[in-house]
């Protein structure tokens, strides 16, 4: 059918290379099962075309920027690819236009009816590239801010053990093929809160009057964010002072390293954790976190992980999404999102991010209580008319069947993990609270009975989950669940049989993400401000006052009238000296890719490069 490929996508094709070097052919993931005629199972797959973006040449050089994602070319193919014996397989329809054809025949025929319409490919050029354009922003030529690190590094790391000290938290960092980076054993103030904290799936679940959109809901651990937590690059993705950690592990024979997988570093957060003012003295206290970031690439999207631990004994989990959108070509498919180029719809889809935080607050014996605020009327003794106000219901979840939750309206509930055996000197339980914190933290995926994902998006059917600890219950999915989404490995639902959840050995499964319908503003590449989700874990009850008052790095001015009197700074000192540029300076051409080091023969002088991509 090359010469309806010519005609309807705008291409010179006379043989496979040709073919080739033009279009990339690709689509739906996972693959469907349909019954045919006799009731047999066959596994179906539709694939489209998409257009390679063009070679820039540079002026050392060349680039191929990685945009195919963006040049979907609007004609899709429908096979039967059953069984491991491809002389079975065979092409059962083909879709252009929003309309479905049988056989290439019957596409042939179509194509030579006057009323027939060809719409307009999407075509590569410098709109693909991510480097800059326009006119240069005012006092854009010079230096912008930097972050310095006066007095060295202030936190510990053990990297033979990968462990980790920082003010009054302690943790261990594992990193996985599957799902990359997590922590361990996270403890403040000399206790465990947090026996594991980590990612556990990622789904990308697309939507669209095409096969391919329709068709796609990517599970990413499959392909895994560990092969692709490439690099980071100082000044730009982490601070110059970033402390690098390589990160390893083992797949085909291979040892793979990332240089500077993860990077850790303490930072000011320009915000002051702690103020107040009077008209006799100010106070206030600095903002600073702990930082620790991994970033993986998982085909089209570069994924940011970061946990955040701050002065208050507070945890936060923030993933952050940019990259190429997986785009729909843009022909009748107006309630699926926005035109935003020549032939280029931005595909709607979902991201929900779910992650595992197994809690031993004080121990292994907690419980998950609400404490809801709810309005009230109410007489009270000392007024004789009834007043409109509201008051405050603690309740509990008692059961795994209760273990299915989404955050209140109008964010009415807090939801605390409690060790009810543990109070403080006031008879409240301490425990820790869990609640969003940016963007999208807390959604979960719009369809709930996905006819992609089956059985195997029962953790992102709900903001949030409780359940009791099990060893035969220690991920919410796995890779493998792509094959079968109809019978998978991990059937996350099956979790919940009803077992007591009131002081046992919690764990909370939570989705972070964003409901995306990319625009305009995505192109080239999507960008973090909006493209983000976070969720906090802070002390509630836990501690007898706010744990940041220990910290130096706060001031009090006392003044009367326009004259100050007194100025504390609680023994922090000031940075002084000149800073050395050459200390905050990174060669860039410096930057190299993983190291791989195969099994047999290995030659250590001599070791190979082996940085792949999906795309």
């Amino acid at each position: 059918m090359k010469d309806l490929v010519n005609d309807v996508l705008n291409a010179t094709i006379e043989n496979q290379d040709d073919l080739d070097d033009i279009f990339d052919i690709w689509g739906i993931d996972p693959l469907w099962h349909e019954d045919d005629e006799n009731g047999n199972d066959r596994v179906i797959t539709w694939v489209g075309f998409w257009r390679y973006p063009e070679t820039k040449q540079m002026q050392n050089g060349s680039i191929n920027f990685d945009g195919e994602t963006l040049l979907p070319q609007g004609l899709y193919m429908k096979f039967d690819i059953t069984g491991r014996d491809s002389s079975n397989w065979g092409l059962i329809g083909i879709l252009y236009g929003d309309e479905y054809y049988s056989s290439i025949e019957e596409f042939r025929s179509a194509t030579q009816d006057s009323s027939f319409t060809r719409y307009t490919p999407n075509m590569p050029g410098d709109w693909v590239g991510t480097d800059k354009t326009g006119k240069s922003l005012p006092l854009e030529t010079e230096a912008p801010p930097m972050s310095v690190q006066p007095g060295g590094q202030r936190f510990k790391v053990d990297e033979d053990n990968k462990y980790v000290e920082w003010m009054d938290f302690t943790f261990y960092l594992t990193f996985t093929r599957d799902t990359g980076m997590r922590l361990y054993d996270i403890k403040y103030k000399g206790k465990r809160i947090i026996y594991e904290l980590g990612l556990q799936e990622a789904i990308a679940h697309y939507a669209g009057n095409d096969p391919v959109q329709s068709g796609t809901s990517y599970m990413d651990t499959y392909y895994g964010f560990g092969p692709y937590a490439f690099s980071q690059i100082p000044n730009y993705d982490m601070p110059l002072y970033a402390y690098c950690m390589n990160t390893t592990f083992h797949a085909s024979e291979l040892s793979k390293s990332h240089r500077c997988g993860i990077s850790i570093f303490e930072h000011d957060l320009n915000h002051p954790i702690q103020r107040h003012s009077t008209q006799s003295y100010v106070s206030v206290t600095k903002g600073i976190a702990l930082t620790v970031r991994s970033i993986s690439t998982v085909g089209n999207y570069d994924y940011n992980f970061d946990y955040n631990f701050y002065l208050d004994g507070t945890i936060e989990t923030v993933v952050r999404a940019s990259g190429y959108i997986q785009s729909a070509y843009y022909a009748k498919n107006e309630e699926y999102g926005y035109q935003i180029h020549d032939g280029l719809s931005g595909s709607m889809h979902d991201h929900a991010l779910n992650y595992k935080v197994d809690f031993d607050i004080l121990g292994e014996k907690n419980t998950l209580v609400k404490h809801v605020i709810e309005p009230i009327e109410k007489k009270y003794k000392w007024n004789n008319q009834t007043r409109n106000t509201m008051h405050m219901v603690r309740k509990e979840v008692t059961s795994e069947d209760e273990g299915k939750m989404n955050w209140s309206a109008n964010a009415q509930e807090q939801v605390i993990v409690v060790n009810k055996d543990q109070l403080n000197k006031y008879g409240e339980p301490r425990g820790y609270k869990i609640m969003p914190s940016r963007g999208g933290a807390g959604m979960h995926l719009t369809i709930t009975n996905s006819s992609n994902l089956l059985n195997s998006a029962g953790f992102a059917t709900h903001a949030y989950y409780v359940t009791k600890q099990k060893d035969s219950e220690l991920r919410a999915s796995n890779a493998w669940n792509d094959y079968d989404t109809a019978r998978p490995l991990v059937d996350f639902d099956k979790f919940f049989d009803g077992e007591n959840l009131v002081q046992e050995d919690l764990v909370m499964w939570f989705n972070l993400g964003m409901h995306h319908v990319p625009h305009t503003g995505d192109i080239p590449n999507t960008v973090f401000s909006t493209a983000q989700g976070g969720m906090i874990i802070t002390p509630h009850n836990y501690l007898l006052s706010d744990p940041s008052r220990q910290s130096s790095q706060q001031i009090r001015i006392d003044y009367d009238d326009d004259a100050v009197s007194d100025v504390y700074t609680f023994g922090s000192e000031a940075a002084s000296g000149q800073v050395d540029l050459a200390q905050v300076s990174w060669d860039p051409y410096t930057y190299s890719g993983d190291v791989a080091v195969r099994k047999f023969p290995y030659d250590p002088q001599n070791p190979f490069e082996d940085t792949e991509s999906i795309v």
